[in-house]
């Protein structure tokens, strides 16, 4: 009998080198295929979550319909919550929809914060109805995110409504994401960059995305909004500078937009990139004009983001537990949680009662880690300093801002740091990209991008299919979902398949040998100015 000889992974990679060669020859296939890649990722999270199942989705969802009927703000109205055992009043603006809203809020109820109980007990959401007044929680953020989103609310009601809803989110986040993606192809060096960008794009952030929740477009544009940066100061390149500026621009319209928060987090992008800069990087990008227009569109946005928020005030009366009594407790308590906000930051799901599989936490912590290890040992001092800088942000951020708010309690979540924190691995995959291109220690990045994008793409597909499970049969269940007791719109099978296909398909381009596709600032130069002298049109370049 013949034997038998398992394929080798050097012939894996050489084989996903040649896809990934044609999936990035020119900026538009390779942001169509990454667009179409993203959008089946977070499309399938939309489709396989139920209704209402994320954090406060029912607060957004309220708000989106109510902001893209006109109305912006609305009387505000006193709630009891009961937040840990301990009573409050939530201050909510009650908006005029129609009355099968009302239910929202109490979709989620019966199988929340239980695991094991599917999502098969949460009521039948029914449409239309007589107008009644429904109060949101989130009646006091910016309304630009929510004017889109809830654009479907006008034309259809019901599921189909809320699920045209996440779509539309979906769109939005992979729009961003694949601008990134875009972005880490331009490099030089390309590898490293790109598989920054995948770890970066955690299964929370691709959860996010799906869902109708503000924190997913902030996430997605976080990511544009730090590889643009990196790019622009680390890796300039003349003829790349205006596409990278509009890049940045919008992505930092969308951060600024979706929270003041924002404004911290792009200027801690700022702050980092001119740490790393490359000498001669910003004298050119000072005198392009490009970037004083975005600087004047990016500055009114501040001040409107600013303005909105200073004008709706948070007026809700919280009850902290008699122990969290000092910004000094919310501080340690804040600190003593920073694992639960890294696990949270790379997948915590539902109303984060749903932890993924070990094996997901600990892929994505080792890939983190690997390129974390790699740039303080390869990069130069400053390199090295930043990165740790980055990660103490991440660490320290939490126990600052809960002192600083200890009055509304113990409410920090991972997902309010990942704009920043998305900074460290793309921040790693940037200065790796930029030493290997000048130079720098010769690494088998082939090999190394197979040893850490493989993995995350079945860590990605793990956290999803066992987030899917819970729902379906609850973690008692089947393994299999055998005996199904609640099914997503097409059934489970249908989804888990689309996920699998477009995990996969999402770490095909990290591959990509950096000769392939646009050729480089030298290249382009030299052929403009054969063009120029040969006579035909510039425009026939692009």
């Amino acid at each position: 009998m013949a034997e038998l000889h398992p394929v080798r992974p050097s012939r894996l990679a050489a084989g996903l080198t040649r896809l990934a060669d044609r999936a990035v020859r020119t900026r538009r296939r390779l942001w169509l295929c990454s667009f179409a890649v993203f959008l089946a990722l977070a499309g399938a999270w939309a489709a396989a979550t139920p209704l209402a199942a994320s954090p406060d989705e029912h607060a957004h969802f309220i708000r989106a319909a109510a902001v893209a009927r006109g109305q912006f703000g609305g009387p505000e109205v006193m709630v009891e919550h009961t937040v840990a055992g301990v009573d409050s009043e939530f201050a909510e603006t009650g908006v005029q929809l129609p009355g099968w809203y009302a239910q929202l809020p109490h979709e989620h109820e019966c199988y929340s914060w239980q695991p094991a109980v599917p999502a098969s007990c949460a009521p039948k959401i029914g449409s239309g109805g007589p107008t009644v007044q429904v109060t949101t929680a989130a009646g006091r953020y910016h309304p630009a995110y929510y004017l889109y989103a809830g654009l479907p609310s006008l034309v259809t009601d019901g599921p189909t409504a809320l699920y045209l809803m996440r779509l539309l989110s979906a769109v939005l986040c992979a729009a961003l994401l694949a601008s990134a993606m875009v972005t880490a192809a331009e490099w030089r060096s390309r590898r490293p960059a790109m598989t920054g960008l995948l770890v970066a794009a955690t299964p929370t952030a691709l959860f996010l995305a799906g869902m109708v929740n503000p924190s997913g477009g902030e996430i997605a544009a976080g990511i544009l909004v730090w590889s643009a940066m990196l790019a622009m100061l680390r890796s300039p390149d003349p003829l790349l500078l205006n596409r990278r500026l509009a890049r940045l621009g919008i992505g930092g319209l969308v951060l600024i937009n979706i929270r003041p928060l924002g404004l911290l987090w792009f200027a801690g992008a700022a702050v980092v990139g001119l740490l790393v800069h490359r000498r001669g990087a910003l004298r050119p990008l000072l005198r392009r004009k490009a970037l004083w227009g975005w600087t004047v569109l990016l500055g009114t946005a501040s001040v409107g983001a600013l303005l909105w928020s200073r004008s709706h005030p948070d007026h809700s009366v919280i009850t902290l537990p008699p122990w969290y009594n000092s910004p000094a407790v919310a501080a340690k308590d804040a600190f003593g949680n920073s694992m639960d906000y890294i696990h949270q930051m790379i997948g915590w799901f539902g109303w984060l009662d749903t932890k993924p599989t070990v094996f997901t936490w600990v892929v994505w912590t080792a890939a983190i880690g690997l390129l974390a290890v790699l740039t303080v040992v390869l990069g130069r001092r400053r390199d090295a300093l930043s990165a740790v800088l980055v990660a103490l942000g991440i660490v320290l951020a939490p126990p600052l801002a809960q002192a600083a708010q200890y009055h509304l309690g113990p409410v920090w979540q991972g997902r309010y740091l990942m704009p920043f924190a998305v900074g460290l691995p793309l921040l790693c995959g940037a200065v790796l990209a930029d030493r290997t291109a000048s130079g720098g220690p010769a690494l088998p990045w082939r090999r190394l991008t197979a040893t850490v994008v493989l993995p995350l793409a079945l860590a990605n597909l793990a956290a999803f299919y066992w987030t899917l499970r819970r729902f379906v049969v609850g973690t008692g269940g089947s393994l299999f979902n055998r005996h199904a007791h609640w099914l997503p719109p097409g059934g489970w099978v249908v989804w888990t398949a689309l996920y699998a296909l477009a995990a996969l398909l999402l770490v095909v381009p990290a591959f990509a040998s950096d000769h392939a596709g646009t050729p480089s600032a030298g290249r382009r130069a030299g052929r403009r100015h054969r063009l120029r002298a040969d006579g035909p049109p510039l425009a026939a370049v692009d």
